[in-house]
């Protein structure tokens, strides 16, 4: 946790359309009493294709475990996703930090249950990256002395994800607020100035791209000169060309096989400028609706050594497509509220 702490100190100073996972289908209705079905809800970044067995296997192992029907809801927008779980339309959410953080605070019977953790097995390195990133061949523009730097990104045209993304706006928020508070011009600027575009703003023109995906594709679509977004949600679109994944000036390509909205972008290339880490996301639940012994069996069908093994949730990079790269001793663990306050401290 002194870990994961160290981390954010650092980094603060450098669903409108559904599909089933089984066969029901449609927009969420009413507050759910009918404890033999479990509706679990996904982010619009998991609700891509490239995630559809993956979100299978889990409904099936909730199943498995508990004996009951899974209707699993994907979206297209964060909004919906956070205020299903909060209102308890949903019962159980694979959300981001800050999303999870804001579900929490509409409605605090919603806790997270497990959390993937870093390759050591434990919390101490449960982390994904966010990105600035721009388009290859403008990468001169945020250089100085050899070395990238923020410096020349006011004025351009910015794509974030969803202003309820941990890594896609609240992360580089914090940063780009940090980092220009020392000029007079900028010393007042907070998120509010960010999301918004103009000719006497911050930025010229301002995206959201509804997903890392979405902002992704704004990026290699040349809407956006600069674009936030994450490693994970990216990962099974792209490789690296030159440098090491998650550092500052590794070049990525969009692979052959990726699928939308990459299709119409494959090879086009992008640079990293800025990379951050960010704590891993929960699955979330709304304990008001679920009951204890289905969060308990859930809990360990999560957390045993068959879901740890299942390659199409932890996946081997190269042989496997899947949720979370297995590079070590990568699982899931429980994990409590009070891990995600240094998100909380972001908004203060």
């Amino acid at each position: 946790m002194k870990k994961i702490l160290l981390l954010l100190t650092s980094m603060v100073l450098s669903v409108s359309v559904f599909a089933g996972c089984s066969s029901a289908s449609g927009a969420i209705g009413s507050k759910i009493k009918d404890y033999d079905k479990i509706t679990m809800i996904w982010y619009p970044n998991e609700s891509a294709d490239a995630f559809k067995e993956t979100r299978d296997e889990l409904c099936k192992i909730i199943e498995t475990a508990t004996g009951k029907k899974v209707d699993q809801k994907t979206t297209t927008d964060y909004s919906i996703a956070i205020e299903a779980i909060a209102s308890g339309n949903g019962q159980i959410a694979f959300m981001g930090g800050q999303g999870y953080v804001e579900a929490n605070k509409k409605n605090p019977k919603v806790l997270p249950l497990v959390v993937n953790t870093g390759k050591s097995g434990t919390l101490d390195d449960a982390i994904y990256h966010s990105w600035l990133a721009v388009n290859k061949g403008t990468e001169s523009q945020y250089q100085k002395d050899g070395k990238y730097t923020m410096d020349n990104i006011q004025g351009k045209k910015f794509s974030f994800v969803s202003n309820s993304s941990t890594s896609g706006f609240k992360v580089p928020t914090t940063n780009i607020i940090k980092y220009f508070s020392s000029q007079d011009k900028w010393k007042n600027l907070t998120a509010d100035d960010l999301i918004e575009g103009g000719s006497d703003k911050f930025f010229s023109e301002v995206l959201f791209g509804q997903s890392h995906q979405g902002a992704a594709a704004n990026l290699l679509n040349k809407k956006a000169d600069i674009a936030a977004f994450c490693d994970t949600s990216i990962a099974p679109y792209v490789k690296v060309k030159t440098g090491e994944e998650n550092t500052v000036g590794a070049i990525y390509n969009i692979k052959a096989d990726a699928s939308d909205p990459f299709t119409n972008l494959v090879g086009k290339e992008f640079v990293l400028i800025n990379v951050t880490p960010v704590l891993n996301g929960p699955f979330a639940i709304n304990t008001s609706t679920l009951k204890q012994e289905d969060i308990d069996k859930i809990k360990a069908a999560f957390t045993a050594d068959s879901t740890t093994n299942n390659k199409k949730i932890f996946y081997i990079k190269g042989e496997t497509k899947g949720l979370i790269e297995k590079t070590k001793d990568e699982h899931f663990v429980s994990v409590e509220d009070a891990w995600y306050d240094p998100i909380r401290q972001l908004s203060k």
